[in-house]
C-alpha cells in the first residue's frame, strides 16, 4: 500500500503533525507547520510585496558583504523548536526574509533553530497571522529582532527581544534610516525598501 503523501487533501488537517511527517509530503500547495496543525500559506504575493521584498534583500545583502551572517528569503524553511529532536519539531515557517548569524543552525534543509532576524511584509491574507501568530513565535522561539512591513502605509514596525518579550524598538516611517539592531552597524534608507 502506498502511503506517500502526494496531494493536501489526503491530510486530516485536525491532526498534529511533526517536522518529520512534512518532510514526507510531495504536493504542490506551500504550506507552514505551526504548533503542529498546517497553514495553507497564501497565494503568490503580489507585485508591491515582491518588490519590497527584493529592495530588502539587496539593502540588506550588500551590507553583509565579508559578515558572518546569511540572508535568505522564502520559501526556506525555519524550524523553531525548544529542546526537541529536529524531525519532532512541530512548527516549520517560512518568512519572507531572515538573516542567521549562528550558521551552525543552517544545514540542508534551513535553518534549525532561530534566526538572528526575521521580516514577514503584510498582505492582505496574511495581516493576522504575521502581527499575532508569527510574533508569538518568533518571541518564544527567541529570534532577537522581528520586522513587519506595512507596504501600502510604508511603514516598518521593528520588535527587538527584552528579557524574553518583544518590544517595539520604533515605527519607522518612509524617510527615515533605520539601524539594523542585530547587524550592529549597518544601516537602511527606507526610501530605498519603498521604491518602485
Amino acid at each position: 500500500m502506498d502511503t506517500r503523501i502526494t496531494s493536501l487533501a489526503q491530510l486530516d488537517l485536525t491532526k498534529v503533525f511533526s517536522y518529520k511527517d512534512y518532510l514526507t509530503w510531495t504536493f504542490k500547495e506551500r504550506v507552514e507547520l505551526i504548533r503542529g496543525y498546517v497553514r495553507l500559506m497564501s497565494p503568490a504575493p503580489s507585485t508591491r510585496h515582491q518588490l519590497i521584498s527584493g529592495n530588502l534583500y539587496l539593502e540588506i545583502s550588500k551590507q553583509l558583504t565579508k559578515k558572518s551572517c546569511k540572508i535568505f528569503y522564502a520559501p526556506f524553511d525555519v524550524r523553531l523548536k525548544r529542546k526537541i529532536k529536529d524531525e519532532d519539531a512541530l512548527t516549520v515557517v517560512q518568512p519572507d526574509i531572515c538573516v542567521v548569524c549562528d550558521l551552525e543552525l543552517l544545514d540542508e534543509k534551513g535553518c534549525n533553530g532561530a534566526p538572528s532576524m526575521i521580516i514577514e511584509i503584510l498582505s492582505n491574507s496574511n495581516s493576522k497571522h504575521d502581527l499575532v501568530t508569527k510574533l508569538e513565535l518568533y518571541e518564544e522561539a527567541g529570534v532577537n529582532e522581528y520586522w513587519i512591513v506595512y507596504p501600502f502605509e510604508k511603514v516598518i514596525d521593528v520588535f527587538l527581544l527584552s528579557s524574553g518579550k518583544y518590544v517595539l524598538k520604533k515605527k519607522y516611517i518612509e524617510d527615515e534610516v533605520m539601524p539594523i539592531a542585530s547587524l550592529p552597524g549597518l544601516l537602511i534608507e527606507m526610501k530605498e525598501i519603498f521604491e518602485d
